[in-house]
């Protein structure tokens, strides 16, 4: 039987860096369940489509050939045969992402995606509801967090090493307008799951995030 591990929190906790860095050590499939939405809003976005017009997302869905690869050991997301990994990564997708989420169409549509990978591999899958829903028999479950406080500033950080221009208030007040979307949405809204352990990473760096994470998975199992 394969290991599934199942992790959630809120966006901008380092959920991908640390859990894909986890997977690795682990020997792990990394599954980002945050990329397959975010490829959704690149989809539609690039089809003139605005994610908030619900009615046009679901009817866009049939034509959409989403794809995970793994080249190299990293995950790559495919819409097509077109690679949009380094497109999706953008405050508009971030934004588009949390839209299109909110929608039970969209989740229907990719959730099989999403399951069919943990009962072929050992996985570690983040995502906002991977604990409560997708995953809900994880062997091991954890609910990573900071404060939006602590996770404005990382994203400034990376912004501005990518020489792109957003100030520290612009994005605390997407990321704060993030967290109450995702937590207050209708369908599968972003909580801990019951059995899920806490790691709190404010006072950590990446590296002892991983160390905290990697520990908390073998002493689950």
């Amino acid at each position: 039987m394969h290991i599934a591990v199942a992790i959630d929190g809120p966006a901008g906790a380092g959920k991908s860096t640390i859990a894909r860095a986890a997977a690795a050590k682990l020997g792990y499939i990394y599954v980002d369940t945050g990329a397959l939405y975010r490829a959704v809003a690149w989809y539609v976005v690039d089809r003139g489509i605005d994610p908030q017009d619900s009615p046009a997302v679901i009817a866009a869905l049939p034509g959409l050939q989403l794809d995970l690869r793994y080249i190299d050991g990293v995950q790559r997301v495919f819409v097509g045969e077109r690679d949009v990994s380094d497109f999706i990564r953008t405050p508009e997708m971030s934004m588009g992402s949390s839209a299109v989420s909110a929608l039970p169409e969209v989740r229907d549509f990719l959730m099989e995606t999403q399951r069919s990978l943990a009962r072929r591999n050992d996985v570690i899958m983040d995502g906002r509801d991977i604990g409560t829903v997708v995953l809900p028999d994880a062997q091991v479950k954890v609910y990573l967090t900071a404060s939006a406080q602590v996770r404005a500033r990382r994203r400034h950080t990376e912004l501005a090493q990518k020489g792109e221009q957003m100030t520290y208030e612009q994005i605390l007040a997407d990321i704060e307008q993030r967290d109450y979307n995702d937590s207050h949405r209708a369908v599968a809204p972003l909580k801990r799951a019951d059995d899920a352990h806490l790691l709190d990473t404010g006072e950590m760096d990446i590296q002892q995030s991983v160390a905290a994470l990697v520990a908390l998975i073998k002493n689950s199992l």
